[in-house]
């Protein structure tokens, strides 16, 4: 009994009537041969079943065809209930298999996490780095960006490196959100607010911010980190020192819920007492009691245009240093 032999680039090259070295500029993805060669060569490959070497392949292009996604949390964090993570995961995969690309899925939860990623990038071992949920003044894409790797991130990095990055509109959600309760008759309206070493937290503590200094309110802030846990620490700080609120602001949705709880446990009623808007418009939202009012974020658009855009830089083009996607306010039961 024999085995049958694996299809070489030599047999390739014979049934298609090229070169051996035409064949491998095709399958390595060279521009520079014509097109009916191309669709020679294709289709030689798809009768013979030949399947390229990858690691010669990287040799001779330069390229790993995967890319990066990382995400400085831990991995509770990551694989919570919190479906911005998944949002984002999936949007990239959708994109990189449209490239026929790989996704390699990286967290940097922890200084030692975060040197292996560094380590990792800085070996070429991929074609280009996404960024998401970046804490602080993390040096990390800014130093990456100067050794000529392709960087994009979610979200402004707080640096102030020169770094494309992709956002959603968190101060304008968040103004539409206040004005909606104040256009409702409320007039002491809190925040529970993201925290504040991330854009995210930042932004959406300004919109509300700008929009009750705009109405002449005084701010009633309590800070959280987009968990549960801290939203009812944070809910119930607020009820304490400001006992006569009528409308709060959460900054996510996972805070928001916990809100509402900690609110019925207060014998406060929603939105009859107090109403509640929330940011994010997880699965989960319209499913509270009362169904929640939210302001929508297009997360795996997020993570879609955040990998279009990197990729465009991996092919040599010029992308915007911004782009911003849309938010838009989802009226429920709870405002």
């Amino acid at each position: 009994m024999t085995t049958a032999q694996r299809p070489t680039l030599e047999a390739v090259a014979r049934l298609a009537g090229v070169s051996r070295a035409t064949v491998s500029r095709v399958v390595n993805g060279s521009t520079t041969v014509a097109e009916p060669i191309r669709e020679a060569v294709h289709q030689a490959v798809a009768e013979l079943g030949y399947v390229p070497n990858l690691a010669a392949r990287s040799l001779v292009t330069q390229r790993t065809d995967s890319v990066a996604l990382v995400l400085p949390e831990a991995a509770t964090r990551v694989f919570s209930d919190d479906q911005v993570f998944p949002g984002i995961i999936r949007g990239a995969a959708q994109e990189l298999e449209a490239a026929d690309k790989q996704l390699v899925l990286m967290l940097a939860g922890s200084p030692a996490g975060h040197d292996r990623v560094e380590r990792y990038t800085t070996g070429r071992h991929v074609d280009g780095v996404l960024f998401a949920s970046l804490h602080g003044e993390d040096p990390l894409p800014g130093r990456l960006a100067r050794l000529g790797i392709p960087v994009v991130c979610s979200g402004r990095p707080l640096d102030g490196a020169d770094v494309p990055y992709v956002d959603v509109d968190h101060v304008g959600g968040v103004a539409r959100a206040v004005r909606y309760l104040l256009d409702s008759g409320r007039r002491r309206i809190a925040t529970i607010a993201g925290p504040q070493d991330m854009v995210a937290g930042i932004e959406r503590l300004a919109g509300y911010r700008n929009t009750v200094a705009d109405a002449g309110l005084p701010e009633l802030v309590a800070t959280g980190d987009f968990t549960r846990e801290s939203g009812t620490t944070a809910m119930r700080q607020l009820l304490a020192e400001h006992p006569d609120l009528d409308a709060v602001f959460a900054a996510s949705d996972l805070m928001a819920h916990a809100a509402l709880r900690a609110l019925r446990e207060a014998g406060r009623r929603v939105p009859d007492d107090v109403a509640v808007i929330g940011f994010d418009d997880i699965e989960t939202a319209a499913y509270t009691e009362p169904p929640l009012t939210t302001v929508r974020q297009p997360i795996v658009q997020l993570g879609r245009a955040m990998t279009r855009q990197l990729l465009r830089i991996a092919a040599g083009e010029q992308v915007e240093q911004a782009l911003m996607l849309p938010t838009e306010l989802i009226v429920r039961e709870s405002a």
